[in-house]
């Protein structure tokens, strides 16, 4: 019945209506990280890769911000598809469960989405194509695989075992983009960058799903941790990233401004521990989640100073 409806939908109408889906389930700070993810990514790359050039953002950078921006729309749309049968019970107001779209329309977006992204990807290099063709290609075997297993879709550890790979991917295409541009260099310390940015998005990842409420069904880190041991990964997480941008921009080989900015990481420490001793002395449910928020912005604003800092 859906479907028969679908296809009788003007393309003007499912255009809205996809428009809609992208409102309400990819918010504006989504693509605000997105855009800081890429450039403080590739600052950070160019800076470990050419301490005495410098960074700016070039064309190429803002084409590597636009292809990641909606490849992360993209993968928002596996996600809701994937998802369905659980937000059919946890989320019963997401657009896909709502009627607001359907799989069809969004697996037709998915299309446009990846035919775009892969040419405007070819026209930087073959292999920032070859990288992101690659990207797409893991969200779709995610969601097959997350069909198939039902170990792979309750066990959520597992699960971010599985899916968080994403991620990695999409950090690579970055930093192997930039490289093929002359931005960076892939050497072993350039790609350690990644895990900078692993850390700052898993700590996040952590709090966002982290409860003193056991709620059996649902997908929580606390359910399979405890609460304690939950808000005790997400802040090794943070720490990991911060020990990690400072042991790979070694901010003490750098000059002048470049030096001071990255000390501050350190001093950013201090937003998802005292949020965690806040809500240790609370009474609140919910962990939190603005300032993990705060922690990733801050720490990416404070890379990218650092990357043009160190063009002074």
């Amino acid at each position: 019945m859906t479907e028969a409806l679908a296809t009788r939908r003007s393309p003007l109408e499912s255009l809205g209506r996809i428009a809609t889906f992208t409102r309400v389930m990819y918010k504006p700070h989504y693509l605000l990280y997105g855009v800081l993810w890429v450039l403080a990514l590739e600052g950070t790359a160019a800076l470990v890769s050419h301490p005495d050039i410098g960074w700016r953002p070039t064309g190429a950078t803002c084409a590597r911000i636009a292809i990641v921006a909606i490849v992360l729309l993209y993968l928002r749309m596996v996600d809701e598809q994937k998802d369905l049968r659980y937000d059919r019970v946890h989320n019963p107001d997401r657009p896909l469960v709502t009627g607001a779209v359907d799989a069809g329309e969004l697996r037709a977006a998915m299309a446009v989405i990846a035919l775009v992204a892969v040419s405007a990807s070819l026209a930087l290099s073959p292999a920032s194509g070859a990288l992101i063709a690659v990207v797409l290609g893991y969200g779709l075997l995610l969601w097959g695989l997350e069909r198939l297993s039902a170990t792979v879709r309750d066990r959520i550890l597992l699960n971010l075992v599985v899916t968080y790979p994403v991620q990695l991917l999409v950090t690579a295409y970055v930093v192997c983009s930039a490289a093929d541009s002359g931005t960076a260099v892939v050497t072993a310390r350039a790609a350690a960058v990644a895990l900078i940015f692993a850390g700052a998005f898993l700590q996040f990842e952590f709090a966002r799903k982290t409860s003193r409420d056991v709620r059996p069904g649902e997908l929580l880190y606390s359910n399979a941790l405890g609460t304690g041991g939950s808000i005790a990964a997400s802040l090794l997480l943070a720490t990991g990233a911060v020990a990690a941008d400072i042991a790979v921009v070694r901010p003490w080989e750098l000059d002048g401004a470049a030096t001071v900015i990255g000390c501050i990481p350190v001093a950013l420490l201090l937003i998802p521990f005292a949020s965690a001793a806040r809500f240790l002395r609370s009474r609140e449910r919910d962990y939190p989640v603005v300032p993990p928020v705060l922690f990733i912005l801050a720490l990416y604003l404070t890379l990218i100073a650092q990357a043009v800092a160190g063009t002074a």
